[in-house]
């Protein structure tokens, strides 16, 4: 099932083939491109993709219109796109992906001042934006997190660490996460807008990964934040938080089916092209049966994605549904690349070969924004919850009391 017979489903509407047209056009005419080299050429190629998606309108799609308070995203939309920009590339979907996740608490919570400064620049790729919550110990557990923001009169002190932050050390703005000094667990936590360059905001540490793209540890030192970069109401940053990673969780499944779909087709050319003892790979059963699983793979992931995405944006989604979407499309991209390299054997694990990037970019989908583990657990807990309240007794029934009947006498008339 390719894309446009993934559209073909009924969970989409004609303005969701709008979108996929809007993106085939604008990689149709992107310039040559190629696999930046080094930290300089990878931030610098990250600010341009930006720029380019936010000319080209892509970026209206992921994040909201600061003219329209309340604007909810189409998550079938930021789907189709990540989806799409998958296949093109990992960098493609990462900046993509994050000028939405780093603008979306000021999408939720952020007042008419903040929306209007932020949103639209980053909208147009003009700003690039992050989203600093995890910590060196509080990565699943958002609660555990011990950077704090201490009131000062009309301004916020922050310290703590931050880390694993994308688009660290080349965003514009960071909506930071941290808590009051003495509260505990969810409570107490606000989110903040800090600006790059904030004294006592520093980037002490840039991480590389085995999928490069942006990612540092920041360090705040008696950062000063006025107060009117706070965002929403002050103690309810958990609550911001997860509504920000709740819009975006189903779309890293869609990333992942992204991959799928790259492998797949990787796969599907090169069985017909390598020739083997006087046949073709395609022409082996075992290879039939390998390309077999992964497009079931592929095809599962698919429904299971875009099944969660129509429901949240037909105000039916819930947190079961977005799990079982991140959980199989990661697990399934996974095991999809991984056969589709051992298809390719030798050549698959070429440094720049197509099969081996792919290899590198599929990897991390099953940590962040929720681990594989955490997806079973949210699963597995929504799964007994309904039981329990299934299987519960059933509350007595009132038994009504009869009225006086001229078929049983009264104590007066016996």
């Amino acid at each position: 099932m390719d894309m446009q017979a993934t559209l073909a489903l009924p969970f989409f509407g004609a303005e969701h083939q709008a979108v996929l047209r809007q993106a085939e056009d604008w990689l149709s005419a992107l310039p040559a491109w190629s696999a930046p080299q080094g930290r300089l050429e990878l931030d610098r190629a990250c600010r341009e993709l930006a720029a380019r998606m936010g000319q080209a309108g892509l970026l209206a799609h992921a994040v909201a219109d600061p003219a329209q308070a309340g604007a909810r995203i189409d998550t079938r939309a930021v789907c189709l796109l990540r989806d799409r920009l998958a296949q093109q590339g990992a960098l493609f979907d990462f900046v993509f992906a994050m000028q939405g996740l780093g603008s979306a608490a000021i999408s939720l919570d952020g007042s008419p001042s903040q929306r209007e400064r932020y949103l639209g620049p980053t909208r147009e790729g003009r700003y690039v934006a992050a989203f600093a919550l995890s910590e060196p110990q509080a990565g699943s557990d958002v609660a555990a997190l011990a950077c704090t923001a201490r009131r000062d009169g009309d301004t916020y002190v922050l310290d703590g660490t931050k880390t694993w932050i994308s688009n660290g050390g080349i965003a514009d703005y960071y909506v930071v996460f941290a808590r009051e000094p003495g509260s505990a667990g969810a409570k107490g936590i606000s989110a903040f807008i800090v600006d790059a360059g904030t004294p006592g905001l520093e980037v002490s540490e840039r991480i590389d990964v085995i999928s490069p793209h942006p990612l540092a540890t920041l360090a705040f030192s008696a950062c000063r934040v006025d107060g009117g970069q706070r965002l929403g109401e002050p103690g309810q940053g958990f609550k911001l938080a997860m509504r920000t990673l709740d819009i975006f969780r189903v779309s890293v499944g869609a990333a992942a089916l992204g991959f799928s779909r790259r492998a797949l087709a990787e796969a599907t050319r090169y069985a017909l092209e390598r020739e083997m003892f006087g046949k073709t790979l395609a022409d082996f059963q075992l290879s039939q049966a390998r390309l077999s699983q992964m497009a079931t793979l592929t095809d599962a992931s698919a429904l299971l994605v875009y099944r969660a995405a129509w429901a949240r944006d037909a105000g039916q989604g819930s947190p079961r549904a977005a799990a079982m979407a991140k959980l199989a499309a990661t697990e399934h991209a996974q095991q999809v690349v991984d056969a589709a390299l051992q298809m390719h054997g030798g050549l698959g694990v070429r440094e720049g070969h197509i099969m081996e990037r792919l290899y590198r970019d599929v990897r991390a989908l099953r940590i962040y924004e929720g681990a594989t583990e955490v997806q079973h657990l949210i699963i597995g807990r929504d799964l007994l919850r309904e039981a329990r309240e299934r299987l519960a007794p059933a509350p007595p029934r009132a038994v009504p009391i009869p009225g006086p009947s001229r078929a049983i006498p009264n104590q007066e008339q016996i």
